[in-house]
């Protein structure tokens, strides 16, 4: 297991945001300046709303202490290459989708750990693990950050490879992410069916009520509607695999994944089966 915690799961994270990296391009970073207002409310509902919900939620469902550190780690968490893909069958704004995960996954270097340490402390208390913000910061740096940069640049300077490779990569990514996720269920499958009761009903809530937010918070703003039905869907669908990741940087443990992951495990699960009646919607609308 501590194989898996140490080398395979960093390793795994890398190679996702390294198949993100590898399907954008330099014009999906500049598109951001010719929809400035759309870009703006898709960050808006990412960074800002997406969390307020999450505390929320913990608060409500009166989650325990490293739970809710779980919970609050999936909203710091953006969108990943899912939240494109889904975007894609919602016959959503696809470039908008990719916009907004390729900026805000290289502004996570920043948010996540900041964000992240605070939760530790305000939920964890005198039991808070000591989270170093720059050791995080780097951490995320060098699995997440560079790896799409690194793909960003293969796409750039080798289009016609990095086209042929992309599918290959994205079904490793999916794979990859099974793994992590049955990995840190059964991890702590006692802790998981102990909190599955109030888990799984808190973190379903909290899907349902991102994608309406974000879905409201488009049309409010008068967005078009295929903007606003991936505004909805970048909101609630989020790189489980990096929460996942960062409960384990936090927690320090190299024998088995901590508590701290099962929201992030749980939510990589639910989170398709709360969409889909979002998708199917969204298609026929």
């Amino acid at each position: 297991m501590d194989i898996l915690i140490n080398v395979v799961l960093p390793l795994s994270l890398a190679i996702i945001m390294l198949s993100l990296g590898v399907g954008l391009t330099f014009a999906d970073f500049g598109r951001v300046l010719r929809m400035p207002k759309a870009f703006a409310i898709g960050a808006i509902a990412q960074i800002v709303l997406l969390p307020i919900a999450a505390y929320a939620t913990v608060r409500a469902f009166g989650l325990g202490a490293e739970i809710a550190v779980g919970v609050m780690l999936i909203s710091f968490c953006p969108g990943g290459v899912t939240s494109n893909m889904i975007s894609r069958l919602a016959r959503g704004d696809v470039a908008l989708s990719v916009s907004l995960t390729a900026v805000i996954s290289l502004a996570s270097i920043v948010t996540v750990p900041i964000l992240a340490a605070w939760a530790v402390v305000r939920f964890m208390g005198s039991n808070a693990p000591e989270v170093s913000v720059t050791d995080l910061a780097i951490a995320m740096f060098v699995i997440t950050t560079l790896p799409v940069l690194l793909g960003v640049l293969f796409r750039h300077f080798a289009p016609g490879l990095a086209i042929r490779i992309d599918p290959i990569l994205t079904r490793l990514a999916t794979a990859l992410f099974i793994l992590i996720v049955v990995a840190a269920l059964a991890g702590n499958w006692g802790t998981f069916v102990e909190n599955l009761p109030k888990l799984g009903p808190a973190l379903i809530a909290l899907n349902v009520v991102l994608l309406i937010l974000g879905l409201a918070l488009a049309r409010g703003a008068s967005l078009m509607w295929d903007q606003a039905k991936t505004i909805s869907i970048e909101t609630g669908v989020q790189n489980a695999t990096l929460g996942v990741t960062m409960a384990a940087l936090i927690s320090g443990q190299s024998e088995g994944f901590s508590t701290i992951a099962l929201p992030s495990a749980v939510y990589g699960i639910t989170m398709y089966l709360v969409a889909a009646p979002f998708v199917i919607w969204f298609r026929n609308r």
